[in-house]
């Protein structure tokens, strides 16, 4: 079983609690029409080189777009982000919060977060707006304040789905969101195929944002798979 956008995928179906729903050529074509439907500026293609230049993936144009309208929905003023990568994610995420909102991102990689610096740069982002914090996920988060973040946005080691999970529940305000890029797998989370580790944590992560009680959670069909959830108040 595969999932929309996967190779060799032209009428399939994908089955969702005893539900099947037919997966047709003409809806894949559909969802990635969707997914290219904004436009993006120089900043985000100077960004997205610097990705490619670098074997970095980088989110969709359909997934910054849902990132930066759910930062703007949520008027966002706090967002924490794990994996910054070149900036690109950041750079949406920027253009939906506040004007006054303040992007914390995290990354292993210090040379990454140069590139997204002067991405933010680019995009006319002045320097106060991101806070750049370089080092492991797991090791940065339990140091940012409890309930203080309006948004976290986790892009970064699969295998840590869980565990960030865990901290970003504890860092979100009561109606606060968090997203998770990439569950899709490139198709392998739904694959009844034999799997490694990474795809049966992105399984489990799945399995806990839509059994807790403390989450309402939502699948978003853009780019890899957007895991997003509020948390309940």
């Amino acid at each position: 079983m595969r999932v929309p956008g996967s190779s060799g995928y032209s009428q399939r179906r994908v089955q969702l609690r005893g539900q099947e729903r037919p997966i047709t050529a003409n809806r894949q074509t559909s969802w990635a029409f969707a997914d290219a439907f904004v436009a993006e500026d120089d900043a985000l293609h100077w960004a997205r080189e610097r990705a490619r230049d670098s074997g970095l993936p980088s989110v969709s144009p359909g997934t910054g777009a849902a990132l930066r309208l759910l930062a703007a929905t949520a008027d966002a003023k706090a967002v924490a982000e794990i994996g910054t990568g070149t900036g690109v994610s950041g750079i949406y995420l920027l253009q939906g919060m506040r004007p006054d909102g303040v992007l914390t991102t995290v990354d292993p990689e210090p040379e990454r977060q140069q590139f997204a610096k002067q991405a933010f740069r680019a995009a006319g982002f002045a320097g106060n707006r991101a806070r750049f914090i370089p080092g492991r996920a797991l090791d940065v988060l339990p140091r940012l304040a409890d309930g203080g973040y309006d948004l976290v946005f986790c892009d970064g080691d699969r295998m840590e789905s869980l565990e960030c999970l865990a901290e970003s529940l504890r860092l979100l305000r009561p109606g606060g969101l968090v997203c998770f890029e990439g569950v899709f797998a490139r198709g392998r989370t739904v694959d009844s195929a034999a799997q490694p580790a990474e795809v049966l944590r992105l399984r489990e992560l799945l399995r806990a944002v839509r059994e807790s009680q403390e989450l309402l959670p939502s699948l978003l069909p853009v780019g890899d798979g957007l895991l997003c959830a509020v948390r309940r108040g």
